[in-house]
């Protein structure tokens, strides 16, 4: 919950960036563009976005509107229905209103996993509107999320160069499900961006990442001894039992997927 004087200001400040106020409830587009937008948090700013649900533009109550349970529950379940990626960070709750009556607030916080995508895109927050991540503020959040969370996926590869991946596989499989086919389609960046935009190459240092070695590398094992996945079957009911059949799948991890599916269809179906 919020104090009185953090009401006050949400509904009465200019921060246009920060704060979007609605009547409508049945908009889910325009919902999870403004979290996924606040998640990004373009400006920088480093606080929560807030999304009022039940409030007009000059602060007041939206007439008839009712905060119930069913509605609380519809916003609550944008957080995790896998259209908005990475996951937001956000709380949704009932607030009272100076004047009287309830209005709902959904808090976003800023990602430390940016860029934020909604069904492929990058939303932003331009002043008092939405808008698509240009090629170069999409590049920004890219390199800021680098500077937020860096883990072994997210690290760079210096010893793998772009010719050790399989750029096909990338572009035909994985961007397909990754990108709005739209946003693909108006696509005039490198090959080297449009991998760093899904973290998989290091702008700075010129290498793909860990993640994409593994993911789309021709040999992962080249670069990581234990990049492979390992069938054994024993005869008996232990480990201490003699092998009967035992099989190693090594490759780009998309590659092993479907080879591990084959063979378990084959085997166990």
């Amino acid at each position: 919950m919020l104090s009185n004087e953090q009401v006050q200001e949400l509904i009465t400040s200019t921060e246009a960036d920060r704060i979007e106020r609605t009547r409508s409830i049945t908009n889910t587009d325009k919902f999870r563009e403004a979290i996924c937008a606040f998640s990004n948090d373009m400006p920088g700013h480093g606080k929560p976005g807030y999304l009022l649900i039940g409030v007009e533009d000059d602060g007041s109550l939206s007439p008839g509107m009712s905060i119930t349970d069913e509605l609380q529950k519809q916003f609550a379940s944008y957080r995790d229905d896998g259209q908005i990626l990475p996951q937001p960070v956000m709380s949704v709750f009932r607030q009272g209103h100076p004047a009287g009556g309830e209005f709902l607030v959904v808090e976003v916080h800023p990602s430390d996993l940016t860029p934020v995508r909604y069904r492929g895109r990058v939303h932003i927050r331009v002043g008092p509107r939405k808008a698509i991540a240009s090629e170069s503020e999409e590049r920004r959040l890219s390199e800021r999320r680098s500077v937020h969370f860096r883990t072994f996926d997210a690290g760079p590869c210096p010893a793998a160069t772009l010719d050790d991946l399989d750029l096909d596989a990338f572009q035909n499989t994985y961007r397909r499900q990754a990108v709005d086919p739209e946003v693909i389609r108006e696509n005039g960046r490198e090959i080297e961006a449009q991998l760093a935009a899904l973290r998989f190459y290091n702008l700075g240092k010129r290498c793909p990442t860990n993640a994409g070695v593994l993911v789309f590398g021709k040999d992962p094992l080249n670069f990581f001894p234990g990049a492979y996945v390992q069938f054994v079957r024993y005869d008996g009911e232990t480990l201490a039992d003699e092998p009967m059949e035992q099989k190693q799948f090594s490759g780009s991890l998309m590659a092993v997927l479907r080879e591990i599916d084959f063979f378990v269809n084959a085997r166990f179906s």
